[in-house]
């Protein structure tokens, strides 16, 4: 365990040293779009932050090739190189859409280059854990395309949910949080070293999440980017096909499906893990695709219609919607992870129904307008104080009284203001045109 924390707070540490330099970078080659339609941000915010991020990953990655217990899953396996090729693949499409904005089929051909390359050198799934039926072997052409195809969509879910400050890294290091504990157990309880690649992938990708969040949390200095999206997308999916597709479930137990089906662990979770870690991604992408095609839009057209905008309408903060998310992602990643120590606990399903009904409670929270007792006012934020509501409505009768029952419509007073001096918001007055100020 030390040795996964310390790889850790090595990738953590490099990817924030490297944020604020990689930050002037894009500023200094204009990685700065203008604003679009969709977007949520009021000023140009420089991307390019998955440079910081890969950096932070081959930081990882080098630290733990010299470590002593971790030095054996490079030496055993193939697949941390495999995930630095892929890696290196999507990162350079990333950085090159940040900056020329790539068209989105030749992202899409990307993506599937990167995953080839990872199967080619090994990472890739062997076998599945199906219901009633057992452990499946799959041919090379089944499980190639069955890798490249959740290579591909747990990238689009990361990028597609990367739309508010903070949500995308934040909702991904919590279900590297929760898919680390997993692996972990594991590797270190039943003693399977196949599961130790997908253990160190979480720990790697947890530190890059964490050393960009400081960066990129409201308002954020610094987006992640495609660049960086892309690749916390392939990281994740590289951990999700190292443990379900190289692990075999039936070595969990030491014995048959069958028989241990109902023990400690159930024999699903493996399969289900990886797609719990992604849920909410993932239910976005479904959503968004299906949400553009009724409309006759390709699938790849931006629009404002994810779940984070949908917060955002309700009336939901910024804060409070990645707040929100956070808490979804949360309960599902650790609510899985529960249920696979103890499936047979009722208090568990109690919880995760409790936490539920707060989540709900949560997400419908702007359709109330609590206000707090006038005693209390000055110590709750305005938005709970009561609207002094009674002296403007006086002032509209005695307003009707004195003009004959027709509310008199008074010119608003303005204060000219001179040329050459500062105006609202600091601008200034330029030639003989002359402005009002309110």
């Amino acid at each position: 365990m030390r040795e996964y924390l310390l790889t850790l707070c090595v990738t953590a540490a490099v990817t924030y040293l490297l944020t604020g330099p990689v930050r002037k970078f894009a500023i200094a080659a204009g990685a700065m779009p203008e604003i679009r339609a969709r977007d949520v941000h009021r000023e140009p915010t420089p991307r390019l932050g998955g440079i910081a991020m890969f950096f932070g990953l081959c930081a990882g990655l080098l630290v733990a090739s010299h470590l002593t217990n971790l030095n054996q899953v490079f030496e055993k396996s193939n697949e941390p190189r495999a995930l630095l090729s892929g890696a290196a693949v999507i990162w350079l499409i990333g950085v090159l859409d940040d900056k020329f904005e790539i068209d989105a089929l030749i992202k899409l051909g990307a993506q599937m280059i990167a995953a080839g390359v990872m199967v080619m050198q090994g990472l890739t799934i062997l076998w599945l854990p199906i219901p009633s039926v057992g452990t499946v072997a799959l041919t090379q052409w089944q499980g190639t395309l069955l890798t490249v195809a959740l290579v591909v969509i747990t990238i689009n879910a990361v990028n597609f949910v990367d739309g508010l400050d903070g949500l995308a890294a934040g909702m991904v290091c919590i279900a590297a949080a929760a898919f680390f504990m997993y692996a972990y157990r594991i590797w270190y309880s039943y003693g399977i070293e196949a599961a130790a690649p997908a253990t160190l992938f979480a720990a790697i990708l947890m530190g890059m999440c964490v050393g960009f969040l400081p960066h990129n949390m409201h308002p954020a200095r610094i987006f992640m980017g495609d660049s960086g999206s892309m690749l916390i997308g392939l990281v994740l999916a590289a951990g999700a096909i190292s443990i379900t597709g190289q692990v075999d479930p039936d070595n969990l137990f030491g014995g048959s499906e069958r028989s241990t089906v109902h023990g400690m662990v159930p024999i699903y979770i493996p399969l289900l893990m990886p797609l719990t870690i992604i849920a909410i991604p993932a239910a976005d992408l479904i959503l968004a695709i299906v949400r553009r095609t009724w409309r006759g839009q390709s699938p790849f057209a931006a629009d404002r219609g994810h779940l984070h905008h949908r917060l955002l309408e309700v009336g939901h903060s910024h804060s409070r919607a990645v707040l929100i998310m956070y808490f979804w992602s949360a309960l599902i990643a650790f609510g899985t992870l529960a249920y696979s120590v103890n499936s047979a606990s009722m208090w568990i399903v109690l919880g995760v129904v409790f936490l539920s009904a707060i989540g709900l409670l949560l997400l419908l929270l702007p359709r109330f307008t609590p206000r707090a007792p006038r005693w209390a006012e000055s110590f709750v934020p305005p938005r709970y104080r009561r609207r002094k509501v009674l002296t403007e409505a006086a002032q509209a009768l005695a307003t009707e009284d004195a003009t004959g029952g027709v509310p008199a419509e008074e010119p608003e007073p303005r204060t000219p203001v001179a040329v050459g001096v500062s105006g609202v918001n600091g601008a200034t007055a330029v030639g003989s045109r002359s402005r009002t100020a309110r």
